[in-house]
This record gives structure tokens, C-alpha cells and sequence, in this order.
């Protein structure tokens, strides 16, 4: 049997930045908070954890006082950094620069229009750690649509500006795209901005690519991560003998008899290290390490 490690898949620049930043942080042995999951994967998570990283919610992060907190890829909306002053907190900002612009775009945006008669709307999901970002430097009255169905809810007698989440399906953003353009009314403007991180859009058709030349495909990724269940339904699509697993220990052999090719991929929070575990599980399952 062949197996597979998709080179692809694998921690993006955003994740890859953020865990080097709380690495480098708790090798000087300070204590290090981190405000949210510092990737959805629950794996990665643990190892961080049992270097000393301190994973808190925004209710905790409310109460602490002189610390050292850092901030995730996904970004955080003005607040957070109103309370760090407050609180006299010392952030290690290792938002995503790709996420960071588009912050700054929305909040041009926003403060340029006074009467804010412009709709402001985020392709993206609700309550996502990125969307609560986007929204908040709108104070709050940005409209986020999930899917362009839900662009069905808009105002198209005013002005709409619309942005994407910065991970979300490129395909969706169009189609969003294309229902406001037939409903906008003629009175009022439309304009829209593709913000997709493209290290992210890529992988799409890479991983239906990589899906097809396999017998049987692994997809490595945690339960929380949006991405990931992306990603997994085009290796669905591309071949039915898909399966999500968070860890090595999910494997089941029987998935793999009377097959002769494995593929190991895995989601933008997905590290190198968990889908090297699954490739060496395997082997040892047929006996390769005895």
C-alpha cells in the first residue's frame, strides 16, 4: 500500500506566524495567554497548552490585569484593544496581515460614509472568530450573510459594499455576487471586493486534485475549524471514500482493505506533525515497523 502526505495541506502563513509568535514567547518561560482556541485543532492546542500556553475566553480576558495576552490570526475588533489599555495588558498581536487589511478596508469604509447610509456586508460565517473582527470595526452594523441565499435579507433599494471573510469559498463569494447584481434596484450602487486569501482559495482545487489520485483519503482536521469542513467536502466530492479524523487514533482499518493508495491531507489549521502521526500509524497497523 501507498501512502500519501498531501505537501499542500498543512498550517497557512497566518497560523504558521501566530504559533511561532507563542512559541518564541514561552521559551522565555513568561507566562502567556492566549485569548481563544490559537488554531481549531484540538492536537496542536494540547501540545501548546503543555508548553505553557493559557487558553482564555473573552469573559476571562475581561478580568486580567497585567499580563501577557496574545492575539490570534483570526483578529480581534477594536474593544479587545480598548480593554488591553484598560487592563494594562501587554498583546503580542499575531493577527494575520491578510486579515489586518481587510480590517483596515472595512473601517475606511465605515468611517467614510458619516450618515452611514451604505449597507456594509461580510460574505462570512456568524460568530466566527474573523467575522466578530470585520463587524466590530463597523461598530457592530455590519451585515454578515452565510450564504447567497441569505443575501435575500438586504436593503436593495440602498447602497450595498460588500466583503468576504478572508477563508471562505471563492465560488460562494461569486454567487453572492451575482444574486445582489440581479437584485440591486437601479437607484442605488453596488460595489464588492474579493477578499479571499488566495494561499486558502488554492487549495480547493488542489485537494479535489489530490482526493482523485487516491483509493481512500484521510482528511486530518479538527472538529471547530470552518475551513477544514470546506476542504473536506470537495475531497467528498472528488472521492467518496473520504474520511474527517482528528487524530491518529480515529484511523479504521477496515476503510483501508482492498485498497492499494492512501492520501493523508488535512486543513489550513491542520498541522505536519498529526498527519505525519496518521502515516506512521498505518504503517504500523499493516506491520511496516515490526
Amino acid at each position: 500500500m501507498t501512502i500519501e502526505i498531501d505537501q499542500g495541506s498543512g498550517f497557512c502563513f497566518g497560523v504558521t506566524r501566530a504559533i511561532s509568535k507563542a512559541e518564541e514567547e514561552l521559551a522565555g518561560s513568561k507566562t502567556l495567554y492566549c485569548l481563544g482556541d490559537i488554531v481549531h485543532n484540538g492536537q496542536e492546542c494540547t501540545r501548546l497548552q503543555q508548553l505553557g500556553l493559557i487558553t482564555i475566553e473573552h469573559n476571562e480576558f475581561n478580568e486580567l490585569h497585567d499580563a501577557t495576552v496574545l492575539l490570534r490570526a483570526h483578529g480581534e475588533p477594536p474593544s479587545t484593544y480598548h480593554i488591553a489599555t484598560e487592563n494594562h495588558l501587554e498583546l503580542v498581536d499575531a493577527t494575520c496581515p491578510v486579515v489586518l487589511h481587510l480590517q483596515e478596508r472595512i473601517k475606511k469604509e465605515y468611517v467614510t460614509d458619516p450618515t452611514h447610509q451604505k449597507q456594509i456586508v461580510i460574505f462570512g460565517k456568524n460568530g466566527h472568530a474573523e467575522v466578530l473582527g470585520l463587524v466590530g470595526q463597523t461598530e457592530g452594523t455590519a451585515i454578515v450573510i452565510e450564504t447567497p441565499e441569505e443575501a435575500q435579507k438586504l436593503d436593495f433599494h440602498r447602497d450595498i459594499c460588500l466583503y468576504s471573510q478572508t477563508t471562505k469559498s471563492l465560488d460562494g463569494f461569486r454567487k453572492t455576487v451575482e444574486f445582489i447584481q440581479q437584485h440591486i434596484h437601479p437607484s442605488a450602487t453596488f460595489s464588492y471586493y474579493d477578499t479571499i486569501c488566495r494561499q486558502v482559495a488554492n487549495r480547493m482545487p488542489h485537494i479535489r486534485e489530490f482526493a482523485s489520485r487516491h483509493d481512500v483519503v484521510l482528511f486530518v482536521c479538527g472538529k471547530k475549524s470552518s475551513n477544514g469542513k470546506a476542504l473536506f467536502e470537495q475531497c467528498l466530492s472528488a472521492n467518496p471514500h473520504s474520511y474527517m479524523i482528528d487524530a491518529a487514533s480515529d484511523i479504521d482499518m477496515s476503510w483501508l482493505e482492498g485498497y492499494e493508495s492512501v492520501g493523508i491531507c488535512g486543513a489550513t489549521s491542520t498541522p505536519k506533525w498529526l498527519m505525519d502521526e496518521c502515516k506512521v500509524r498505518i504503517e504500523e497497523l499493516l506491520g511496516c515497523h515490526e
